[in-house]
């Protein structure tokens, strides 16, 4: 399967497990989408795709202001992989395909 699709995410973060939606698009090796958590939006950045794996970039505001950098892997239903929080280390993505 493709890593397109709508997640339903978990991210093991420092300020304990945030949840989010993310819409991806893969069109070849471009990788589009958006990001929603708490009512707020984000476009995905600089994406690429291929095949099953994914690379990407969010900006978010809240809870606070931060760049995540995400490399994930979609496996049929579900979805894994790291995502570097900034200035706050790096921790494990999971989900599952809504």
């Amino acid at each position: 399967m493709s890593i397109s699709g709508t997640w339903n995410v978990e991210i093991s973060t420092p300020m304990g497990k945030q949840t989010a939606v993310l819409d991806l698009t893969a069109d070849g090796d471009v990788l589009t989408g958006t990001a929603k958590q708490g009512g707020e939006t984000a476009p995905i950045q600089d994406g690429t795709a291929s095949g099953d794996n994914a690379t990407f970039t969010l900006d978010l505001t809240k809870p606070i202001p931060v760049k995540l950098a995400f490399n994930v892997t979609a496996s049929g239903d579900d979805l894994s992989g790291d995502v570097k929080l900034g200035a706050f280390g790096t921790s494990k993505v999971s989900g599952t395909r809504a």
